[in-house]
């Protein structure tokens, strides 16, 4: 049912009871929502539960089967992108609208140029950056190339144009998926600052820290259907994490249950220029060893150079006491080390191609025969370990693309596993996916973990480092800056000490 409306002054933005259906699947199921002038709304849920069904709706990307839009009280019908802007909603989505080969000033002022009689008028459009960068305190030139902008510059350009727009509605989609902290404390300052001026927010995010850090309200949804909204501060994290889930929680982590046996990895004094010096640590058969540190500490270089991605300087790693020559990628997957990407769209699949080509990739030489793919063996294993790893599709030929994150991670692990590696690299595993989905990927290290593999994984999560670890290492500067054995006795604090200090 619709949340209660004040007639005397009506809510910035209320949807009442949408719904929307694509063939097959119900996304949306009779879903209210209300925002006031000033506040930010957290929509959290899992992937699939419709969050970004509802702001495609709001966004006039989608079209609702029924239900009904008010801008301040009045009645709208959004049909398109540009009507919504018009109107004074703006999106911000994980994916940037940005043409990379365009300036900011550009960017910004793309379909809306400003014009002399004939001429673009380059001097005013700079004028109107200027001043809407300094309604946002950010300091960058407008002439600069967007493809040479960091992943926040290239956000704060987002919220740039939509202020430009006169945006009234500000809807950010895990914006802070990619941000380091310090960059996720400048974003939430700009964020209050909106709030003073009146403009409204919708703040999705995996991230439930964040939603207790920002948000003033949290809407969870649910298999397109709204479960509850509640004030933030009637909120705590584990009663929200059940409403998005479903279901009772004892932990957000499995229960620990493997052993680490003897040594099964080993790398001594590896190195490459500031960025890797001179890093040594072992790894035992079974172990979840995790790697903590601040963006920049070195963590993802040091894999990399691990995996044979990036050219070392010196070092030597060792697998079950033999040394071992890695000099790219392929001789590490040949030895028994796989790696599942921090940036897992961009290098650890091929989203034009389908799921099972996304499997098949490094297994090629498995399945090949004397001329042909043997496309049935390739199939049937794949089949094997989707049900084992539950990975949702439509089908094997379904594109990776269209996937869930979570769905999306399981199926680079599923190609890591189908060649049985002995060592097992998470980088940031579960960036981006909802807290049901990060579950079972924990629940399917510890599996690992249980059969003997042995397992490094990169985090910036804290909760996660100290939820999975074995034993943590902290990096700084490219260096190893400590090691934490007793994992259950260590507070954040401890391990954060160790990466500022």
């Amino acid at each position: 049912m619709p949340e209660p409306t004040n007639p005397a002054e009506p809510p910035l933005l209320e949807i009442r009871s949408i719904s929307k259906a694509f063939p097959g699947v119900r996304a949306l199921d009779n879903v209210s929502l209300r925002l006031e002038a000033g506040e930010v709304l957290a929509l959290v849920g899992e992937n699939g539960a419709g969050k970004s069904t509802l702001i495609k709706v709001l966004g006039g990307a989608h079209r609702a089967d029924a239900g009904e839009l008010f801008l301040q009280g009045r009645q709208v019908s959004i049909d398109s992108p540009s009507l919504a802007q018009a109107l004074g909603v703006s999106i911000i989505y994980q994916e940037f609208n940005l043409i990379p080969d365009l300036n900011v000033r550009d960017n910004i002022y793309l379909g809306r140029e400003r014009k002399k009689e004939w001429f673009l008028d380059e001097k005013r459009e700079a004028e109107g950056v200027g001043n809407l960068f300094d309604r946002l305190g950010l300091k960058l030139d407008p002439e600069t190339l967007c493809r040479d902008l960091t992943i926040a510059e290239q956000q704060l350009v987002e919220i740039a144009k939509a202020l430009s727009l006169d945006a009234k509605i500000l809807v950010m989609d895990e914006p802070s998926a990619t941000l380091t902290r310090q960059e996720v404390d400048r974003l939430f300052s700009i964020m209050r600052d909106l709030k003073e001026e009146g403009i409204g927010i919708i703040y999705i995010s995996h991230r439930l820290e964040e939603v207790f850090e920002i948000a003033d309200r949290v809407m969870v949804l649910r298999d397109g259907r709204r479960v509850v909204t509640k004030p933030v501060p009637k909120v705590n994290r584990r009663r929200l994490i059940e409403w998005m889930v479903g279901r009772s929680l004892e932990s957000e982590f499995p229960p620990r249950q493997s052993q680490p046996g003897k040594e099964c990895f080993r790398v001594e004094n590896l190195s490459r220029g500031e960025v890797v010096r001179d890093v040594s640590f072992t790894l035992r058969s079974g172990e979840i060893l995790g790697f903590a540190g601040l963006v920049g500490a070195g963590r993802t270089e040091t894999v990399r150079l691990i995996f044979g991605a990036d050219r070392k300087d010196g070092g030597t790693v060792f697998l079950g006491g033999e040394e071992l020559d890695i000099e790219n990628p392929r001789q590490a997957i040949a030895s028994g080390i796989c790696l599942l990407t921090e940036d897992r769209k961009n290098q650890g699949l091929v989203l034009i191609h389908s799921v099972l080509e996304n499997f098949g990739l490094p297994n090629l030489r498995e399945y090949s025969g004397p001329v042909f793919l043997d496309e049935k063996r390739e199939s049937e294993q794949f089949s094997r370990l989707a049900q084992d790893l539950k990975i949702k599709t439509s089908g094997p030929r379904q594109d990776v693309a269209h996937l869930s994150g979570g769905n999306q991670q399981k199926v680079v692990l599923a190609k890591w596993l189908a060649r049985n590696s002995d060592i097992i690299i998470f980088d940031e595993p579960t960036r981006g996916i909802d807290v049901g989905a990060k579950f079972e990927i924990y629940q399917l290290m510890e599996s690992l973990a249980k059969a003997g593999k042995g397992i490094i994984m990169i985090s910036s999560e804290l909760p996660e480092i100290l939820g999975m670890s074995d034993r943590v290492i902290v990096m700084r500067g490219g260096c190893i800056r400590g090691e934490i054995e007793d994992v259950n006795e260590t507070s954040q604090e401890e391990v954060m000490h160790l990466a500022v200090e």
